[in-house]
């Protein structure tokens, strides 16, 4: 990740974020997914930065933020982090954009903590139930057995899982980028870590609440996406009031990677 570094710090009560920002304008915010991290925005973020003042940030428990035992990562703790963020970048109403896991994260911070936002897309977000493939229920479920997994088998695990949220699969060096941060001592337990905290229930609780969003709202949503069924994407922007759905042909769960000029596309129709 070496043409990626975020060189600002905040001390949130889950440990130490990573962040930056860059441009000027109207702010805009993008949240990652798990596993994750603003990495994925790396291009994106330039293409959307015209004209606007960019946050990205890793989320605590994920990419170059903080990685600890005992670390509340979980979505309720994510949601807390960013109504906090929010505040000490001292952005009263900006527009966001947030993908898989960071989808649910910015729906809590709007929902439970009051956070305002003047525009809101989502890209493939964890916001419906029942959510969690068979692999990741496995993992949560043992955590603690796959945390003594040998590294060699840990890098491997963790190479397959993530490559399988490209639709047309991803370029080695993306790959070796994402998994990085889940390697060695700090990074290892930090994977299964996420995965043990991802409980429903953190959904369960906005779910029946999406009714209520009073904003203008986008769906983005890869058709090819094998983590979470496009189908989801029709049932999430009929929840929405208003809510404007837009679908990527061809790209899987991880459409920042797969169709990043249509995404881009999308993205500034709707945040103009």
């Amino acid at each position: 990740m070496t043409d990626w570094k975020l060189g600002e710090t905040y001390q949130s009560n889950s440990g130490e974020v990573r962040w930056d920002a860059f441009g000027a304008g109207e702010p805009l915010v993008l949240l990652h997914g798990t596993p994750f991290s603003s990495y994925v925005w790396r291009r994106l973020a330039k293409a959307l930065g015209a004209g606007r003042r960019v946050y990205v940030w890793d989320m605590p428990g994920y990419g170059s933020s903080e990685m600890a035992a005992g670390q509340d990562v979980s979505l309720g703790a994510q949601g807390r982090v960013f109504a906090e963020l929010l505040a000490h970048w001292r952005l009263d109403e900006p527009q966001v954009v947030a993908h898989d896991f960071g989808g649910a994260v910015a729906l809590r911070a709007h929902l439970l903590h009051g956070v305002r936002y003047r525009r809101l897309a989502v890209v493939d977000p964890v916001a419906l139930a029942p959510w969690g493939s068979p692999f990741f229920r496995l993992v949560r479920d043992s955590a603690e057995v796959f945390e003594r997994l040998p590294p060699h088998l840990h890098r491997a695990l963790v190479r397959e899982y993530v490559s399988t949220a490209s639709g047309p699969g991803l370029h080695p060096a993306t790959l070796d980028a994402l998994v990085q941060p889940w390697l060695g001592d700090a990074g290892q337990p930090a994977f299964y870590r996420q995965i043990a905290q991802s409980e429903q229930r953190f959904t369960d609780e906005i779910q029946g609440r999406y009714g209520e969003l009073d904003l203008p709202v986008l769906v983005c949503w890869g058709t090819d996406d094998s983590w979470i069924p496009v189908a989801r994407a029709h049932e999430l922007a009929a929840a929405i009031p208003g809510a404007r759905l837009r679908l990527i042909e061809g790209a899987g769960h991880l459409v920042q990677e797969d169709a990043p000029a249509e995404l881009t596309a999308a993205l500034l129709d709707f945040l103009a």
